[in-house]
């Protein structure tokens, strides 16, 4: 379980002499549990991607926890194995300089992965997300964006996490692969059991793989929902966010 408890988050504004900032986060508080696909849903500005950055232990928390199992996710032993990420940019995911191969063995080097058995892993990876070992030599350059962002998601399945945090890890993608790599995600969670948190702007694909939607306003929860009661959202926001879809 991924708990965050009153979690706060600001960034100075203003030149080296300023004392002042700026409010991203306000008392961010939900549960996530094993195996769950939740949607955090929020237009641009709104504190998703921070939160984000929070989640994976990429920056603390002014005030409030975030703890995984129990343990918090700034400290990097909790992190390992436990959370990883795919991010929206692949094209900077990926050392423009590493092949596949290397690019996915930094993981299991870290997670000290038998050595004899890593290429085996990496080759049985590529074909989980649809893709065969005769990717490994090749460059990022070489590859599409689809066939790049399948990659990172290997990748990020190396460590064989619990939770894998997806931020807007679709949007740059164009729709046919959009979906093909929505697909990808609702069959490998059926055959490793794992869950995700799927930061996105769009609720579409939100309420497509996901079974609850946290939507995210100013840096504050405004609603939290399962996916099959997204149409009875009771929040003004909520509504128009769905509105502007349905059009």
């Amino acid at each position: 379980m991924l708990k965050v408890d009153g979690v706060c988050k600001s960034y100075k504004k203003g030149g080296w002499f300023s004392n002042a900032r700026q409010q991203v986060l306000y008392d961010i508080s939900f549960e996530w549990k094993t195996g769950e696909c939740l949607g955090i849903i929020g237009e641009s500005g709104s504190g998703k991607s921070t939160l984000g950055r929070l989640l994976l232990g990429l920056e603390k928390t002014d005030r409030g926890s975030i703890m995984l199992d129990g343990k918090s996710v700034s400290d990097s032993r909790t992190r390992r194995g436990g959370i990883s990420a795919v991010f929206q940019d692949y094209t900077s995911s990926i050392n423009p300089f590493y092949t596949v191969e290397q690019a996915m063995l930094e993981p299991l080097m870290l997670a000290k992965e038998k050595p004899e058995l890593r290429k085996s892993k990496m080759e049985h990876l590529l074909v989980q997300v649809g893709l065969d070992a005769s990717y490994l030599p090749k460059y990022p350059h070489e590859l599409s964006g689809g066939e790049a962002q399948r990659v990172c998601i290997a990748r990020a399945l190396s460590t064989e996490p619990t939770c894998i945090v997806m931020d807007e890890a679709i949007s740059s993608l164009d729709g046919s692969v959009q979906v093909q790599v929505l697909e990808l995600l609702k069959s490998l969670r059926d055959t490793h059991g794992m869950g995700y948190i799927f930061i996105t702007h769009d609720i579409q694909a939100a309420a497509y793989v996901c079974d609850k939607v946290m939507i995210v306003r100013n840096g504050r929860i405004e609603e939290f929902v399962d996916v099959e009661r997204l149409g009875s959202v009771q929040s003004f926001y909520a509504k128009e966010l769905l509105r502007k879809i349905m059009v």
